[in-house]
């Protein structure tokens, strides 16, 4: 929206933002991750791993080099899946570095979605090939049933000799490059991961493999135990695209419901339906503070947006702060809870990733990791403007109206 719609984060801060919201009622910490991780074993069936060590990445400065560095390090296996691999300089320095390690005798194994991966330039797929990397597509359009091409896998893993992974929302473009300084440079958040959770990235990442590829594993597969690497606790949790209630859209609900603080959601696209509006409610209505951001003006999907605007006016209405980010267009995945339970990797707060869409999310207990994700949010904010009930009320009727038409298509968005 434009910013008549809306009011600068300076002026907001006297009406209190998150960043002074007070949280010191909070119950203990330690027992309150105990309880969360109860709920979420028992609810969706997959235990928790403990002693991980996770490091949050932001944006494309810190995100690149660290993943480029894993790839040169590895000794034995490479394992990559992406939605997004488009072009510019860093979609070569990736294709040169699995390249490298290939001819070095590592086995590089690279998934590429059919639809999200087509700009690839073809002279890096040839580079790849010819040095021996392992190349599959993940159902190539018009080489599958219609009803299948719908579904893609929206998934982002790198796992490097079985012991360590990076997953969460970067795909491999130009665009993710930098710091989020201008709007050329998008913001995103990675995870770099160390302990037994890699094996739940690598199986999302086998899980894939296996509709594509006939060898699943070879003999430089070790599937020897992971050392403790830190004090988190993660649960992995994949999501696939099949009819019915899945466990992506069991773990949004599990962790809206749990709430008793403050939600708080960074999504690139917000486009859910009825019932996940009606939980966002019902938590602000029970005394949550209930946060949303999104992309502002430099939405790299339009649609997606006023799918996500035609339910401004109740969520506003019903207390939930919702903010647009402002300098570039926002692609995180992120999702904290009462400073106790982070969600972070690819799934997107809309219906395409909880229904169509191949996901994966770790859901983190580790006070300090969700203190650094919360100071990542507050510095977000500060560079967001703020939805008004006021204001929002008496925007456009063109703005209504587009709004409205995408009422049909907010299933697939």
């Amino acid at each position: 929206m434009t910013t008549s719609t809306t009011e600068r984060d300076g002026a907001n801060r006297a009406e209190g933002t998150s960043g002074t919201h007070d949280l010191t009622g909070a119950p203990d910490l330690a027992a309150r991750g105990v309880e969360l991780r109860r709920r979420l074993e028992r609810l969706l069936g997959i235990a928790m791993s403990e002693g991980n060590g996770l490091h949050a990445l932001r944006n494309g400065d810190e995100i690149f080099p660290a993943m480029l560095q894993a790839i040169a390090s590895a000794r034995r296996t490479v394992d990559m899946m992406t939605f997004v691999y488009w072009r510019g300089e860093i979609a070569r320095d990736f294709a040169r570095a699995l390249a490298e390690r290939a001819e070095a005798g590592v086995r590089v194994r690279l998934l590429l979605d059919g639809f999200g991966a087509r700009t690839i330039e073809r002279e890096l797929l040839d580079l790849m090939e010819n040095a021996g990397v392992v190349l599959t597509w993940f159902r190539k359009p018009l080489l599958i049933s219609p009803f299948k091409q719908n579904h893609r896998c929206h998934r982002k893993a790198l796992v490097i000799d079985e012991s360590v992974a990076f997953t969460g929302g970067v795909g491999i473009a130009e665009e993710w490059c930098g710091d989020a300084r201008d709007s050329s440079e998008w913001r995103d958040t990675h995870v770099e991961v160390r302990g037994p959770a890699v094996d739940g990235i690598a199986a999302a990442f086998a899980q894939n493999w296996a509709e594509c590829n006939p060898e699943l594993f070879d003999d430089q597969d070790l599937f020897t135990p992971q050392e403790p690497a830190g004090d988190a606790v993660v649960q992995v949790v994949r999501g696939s695209a099949s009819f019915g209630w899945q466990d992506m859209q069991t773990l949004l609900r599990v962790t809206l419901e749990s709430a008793r603080e403050r939600i708080r959601i960074a999504t690139a696209y917000f486009a859910p339906d009825d019932y996940f509006i009606d939980l966002l409610c019902a938590a602000a209505a029970r005394g949550v503070r209930v946060e949303i951001l999104q992309p502002g003006p430099h939405t790299d999907k339009r649609v997606c947006q006023l799918a996500g605007q035609r339910h401004y006016s109740r969520l506003l209405d019903c207390g939930v702060h919702v903010w647009q980010y402002q300098p570039t267009m926002l692609h995180t995945k992120i999702l904290t809870v009462d400073r106790t339970l982070a969600l972070v990797g690819s799934t997107n707060f809309n219906r395409r990733s909880m229904e169509h869409d191949e996901e994966v999310m770790l859901a983190v207990l580790d006070p300090s990791f969700v203190a650094g994700l919360d100071t990542d949010y507050d510095h977000d904010l500060s560079r967001s403007t703020r939805m008004l009930p006021t204001r929002w009320s008496r925007r456009s009727l063109t703005q209504r109206a587009r709004e409205s038409l995408t009422r049909p298509l907010g299933r697939f968005l």
